[in-house]
Formats: C-alpha cells, structure tokens, sequence
C-alpha cells in the first residue's frame, strides 16, 4: 500500500482471528520499523517485549489482563508489550551522538564533534535532563510513541489488524520481568482481522479547525475543501463509521467467536 493509504487503512481491530498465527517475518518487519524510528540524540528508548499468547501461561495471561483490554487479549495471537527505558541515557553516555558524527548526520558545520559530545552535551544537557524526570519522562514517552506509531502503522501494511492498548503497568512489569528503570507503556495486540478491514469506517475525530492553529492559539488553520479531495481519492480520508451493516457484522461475531452479546 501507499503510506496515504495505510494512514486511512489504519482500525482498532478487536476481533481477531484467534487460531491463525502472525509469521515471525511480519513481527519482526513491524519491529524493524521502530527501530528506524527519528529519535532525540539517537538514544532510543523504545523497548519491546513479543509474547505469544499460546505460549504464556495461562496465569500469566490472566495477570496481563485489564477491564478493557481482557477479551481482546484472549483474541489477539501475539501481545507486544512496549517500554520506555529511561536508563539508556547514562548506560551509553553519548556514544550513539558519537556515531553520528562519524556517519555524518551530525556536522562539524553545526558545532558537532565527539569533544562537544563528551565536554558539553553529555555532562551539561543529557545527564541532568536523567534527573529531571519532570521533564525528561515525557521526552523519553515522545520518542518512544513515535517509534510504536511506527510499529502500529507497519502492521496494517503487512495485511495485519492491531489495537493499542494500556496495560496494568505494576503487573505488566512483574510478569515479563523487566528491569526497574523500564516504565510500561502500550501493548500492541496484533493478528489477522476476524472483521472486515474496514471494521466500520474511520472512527469519529473532533473538528480539523478545533485542533490545529495558524501562527496563534485561536486562528483556526482553515482546511481546504480541495485537499480533502485529494486525500480521499488517495484513500487516506474514507468513509466515516458506522457503515452500513456494522451492527449486524458484529452480531456475526459474537455468535462465531461464542462472545458474549
């Protein structure tokens, strides 16, 4: 698919196909894509964890469960459980901006070099950023949700459904054993689609012009009728839910998947 595409393809698939397993290709494709994620001074905080649900135990697959996410779980063939690793600032104390200076990415031009790296941006800026946490949790969530967005979008482009979801954040950090300085952040529950890929249509947002602005907080920036256009012939903009027969699809599988109504 085109990237417009896949933006537009992209549902909270919840029904799943319970008994078709995901490749291992295809999890590692969708992991690959976080890895290549932007991310500030190259640190990389996104960590992952892949869990087949056949393989877990069943004790431990009740621990992972939460009032929202429990049948979709006991659905989806592979969890993958998504942290923030905040100590991987001072485990690699600016080696990765060294790499960059050596491929180039980071110039002498723009004052880079391993000296400033070592001298300055290391012990002036990142290591007290680690201290901040005030500050420096929310730059670390940034980072790595841009990095699963990633993992999200590639999984419908591999021919996959996927659904984020909030795990229990305590439990999730007892039952994969973690290490302390990882913070819980999604699960990312992927299979193929027992629904149809439209799952209904694209889900309702809030109005364009009530979320974005124009060089001040209230100039709305105007959307442009024309471009709308042109994002739908793309397939990125498609029809709005609920499309038409979606309440009966869903009564479909609850009665196939033996789902409570």
């Amino acid at each position: 698919m085109e990237f417009k595409e896949v933006i537009g393809r992209r549902r909270s698939i919840r029904f799943f196909d319970r008994d078709r397993p995901v490749e291992r290709e295809k999890i590692q494709t969708i992991l690959e894509t976080a890895r290549l994620a932007s991310c500030a001074v190259n640190a990389h905080w996104l960590r992952a964890i892949v869990v087949e649900r056949d393989k877990l135990p069943p004790e431990k697959l009740s621990q992972l469960k939460t009032p929202v996410a429990a049948l979709t779980l006991d659905l989806a063939p592979v969890h993958i459980y998504f942290f923030v690793d905040l100590g991987t600032v001072n485990r690699v104390k600016g080696s990765r901006l060294k790499e960059l200076v050596d491929v180039g990415a980071l110039a002498p031009s723009h004052g880079w070099s391993h000296k400033f790296v070592d001298d300055f941006v290391y012990p002036q800026i990142l290591e007290p950023m680690t201290r901040n946490l005030e500050g420096y949790v929310p730059a670390a969530f940034a980072d790595a949700g841009g990095a699963a967005q990633n993992a999200l979008l590639a999984a419908f482009d591999e021919g996959l459904g996927a659904c984020l979801n909030t795990p229990n954040p305590v439990l999730t950090k007892q039952v994969l054993g973690v290490p302390d300085d990882w913070i819980s952040m999604w699960v990312l529950l992927l299979g193929y689609p027992a629904e149809s890929w439209e799952a209904g249509g694209q889900r309702p947002r809030p109005d364009f012009e009530e979320l974005y602005f124009d060089g001040e907080y209230g100039k709305p920036f105007k959307r442009d009728p024309a471009v709308v256009e042109k994002l739908k012939a793309a397939n990125m903009i498609q029809a709005p839910a609920p499309l038409p027969g979606r309440r009966e699809e869903i009564k479909k599988l609850t009665e196939e998947l033996g789902l409570p109504e």
